[in-house]
């Protein structure tokens, strides 16, 4: 429903904009969008908001359920319909072709949330970060890596700050292919964690394994990952998210990572893994990064 009335919308003002129309014909022009987006007859009295004087005329648009304003298409119109509309904004329609509408009605509650605390001043975070990570986000709908099912993800209760990323793939070649494959049929991936800062992208998410318990791999106790990728020191703006997974999926698979089955040890825990990432960059502050041998992976 969110996807198609944000397109009924952009259509009325393409019409509005393009014809340089007073306000009352504007007016005009949207109510008989939205009666034709949402299959409703047309007012019998919508010429009278071309005169003076019509306050006390009421528009009467005939709706024989509030059931009807959920369609999300009327019957007489197609998805395909809508994307053919040569007045959509182009980098709407794009996004629209590239996602499905379910995840393009999904960015649309996102932004319902961000608004919703912005009006009631929870906001968490700052405009720039949210921007950037909006369109990291689009940009993972997109992506080859999600469509195919190397990985997949999803948003903490439309925190769009915490993201739970999901890989499912790995080098098939590797031992921690292998152990993924033998997981419990449902799930079979290892659960990663990002967390982001007011500062991104000018800061680096902070990334943890939640399960499966891993060894090796430079997975920390607490499931903190051991990369300066993951450090200001070696973080750049400039980095997206999906090159982020990816270059986590290889290093796991560099450092020979293995999956601990049958773990009977504390399980990770954000402060636990916190803990070991802030140890580990003092550490690495202090005596520097240093690149392991070959044969270590």
């Amino acid at each position: 429903k969110q996807w198609y009335q944000r397109r009924v919308a952009i259509t009325a003002g393409d019409k509005i904009n393009s014809s340089g129309r007073s306000i009352m014909s504007a007016s005009q022009v949207l109510i008989t969008e939205l009666c034709t987006a949402f299959g409703l007859s047309s007012a019998s009295n919508i010429d009278l908001c071309n005169g003076v004087g019509s306050s006390s005329a009421t528009l009467e648009c005939d709706m024989d359920s509030a059931d009807d304003a959920d369609s999300i298409l009327s019957d007489d119109m197609s998805e395909a319909d809508v994307l053919s509309d040569t007045n959509m904004d182009s980098e709407e329609k794009a996004d629209i072709e590239l996602m499905k509408p379910e995840q393009f009605a999904s960015l649309e509650r996102i932004k319902q949330t961000i608004r919703k605390d912005q009006e009631q001043g929870m906001m968490y975070g700052s405009v720039q970060a949210t921007d950037r990570i909006m369109k990291e986000l689009k940009e993972i709908y997109k992506s080859e890596g999600y469509k195919t099912g190397v990985y997949t993800m999803s948003i903490n209760n439309d925190n769009l700050y915490s993201w739970d990323v999901f890989l499912q793939k790995v080098d098939p070649d590797s031992p921690l292919m292998d152990d993924i494959k033998k997981l419990d049929p449902n799930p079979q991936h290892i659960h990663l964690a990002i967390s982001f800062g007011p500062s991104f992208p000018f800061e680096p998410p902070f990334v943890r394994v939640v399960a499966p318990h891993i060894s090796r791999g430079y997975v920390m106790r607490g499931g903190a990952i051991c990369m300066e990728l993951l450090t200001r020191q070696g973080w750049s703006s400039a980095y997206s998210l999906e090159s982020l997974i990816t270059q986590i999926s290889a290093t796991l698979v560099k450092g020979k990572a293995r999956i601990t089955f049958n773990h009977k040890g504390t399980p990770y825990t954000f402060e636990r893994a916190l803990c070991s990432f802030n140890a580990l960059v003092e550490s690495h502050e202090a005596q520097g990064w240093v690149t392991p041998p070959k044969e270590e992976g």
